[in-house]
């Protein structure tokens, strides 16, 4: 895990690479003689995954309001068709049909 966090700090300016046991972390020696290290294990404290789908509570709960939000969004929008639909005769939509110009494409 450290040597993926200096390699994405760092990139190629790294001249080498140890593990320090003493701190569980890795030490890297840069090109222009500075030191870095990074942990070598994931924080306890960080959600972990749960279950074969790899998303943690809070990622389930976010796409569940997120499918909800857009599944009414949707069914709004079908509604108001259908409500075009129903009613357009009366509210004088095929009128103002007739008057979109043949060349819009539509």
């Amino acid at each position: 895990m450290g040597h993926d966090i200096l390699l994405a700090r760092h990139g190629n300016t790294i001249t080498s690479m140890r593990f320090d046991r003493r701190t569980n972390s890795v030490v890297a020696l840069l090109d222009d003689g500075r030191v870095d290290r990074a942990p070598n294990l994931i924080s306890p404290d960080m959600p972990q995954p749960v279950g074969i789908t790899g998303l943690t509570a809070d990622d389930r709960k976010l796409l569940g309001i997120m499918t909800g939000t857009f599944a009414g969004l949707g069914a709004l929008m079908v509604g108001g068709v259908l409500a075009m639909v129903q009613f357009g005769q009366q509210l004088g939509l095929t009128e103002a049909a007739a008057y979109i110009p043949q060349s819009a494409g539509f």
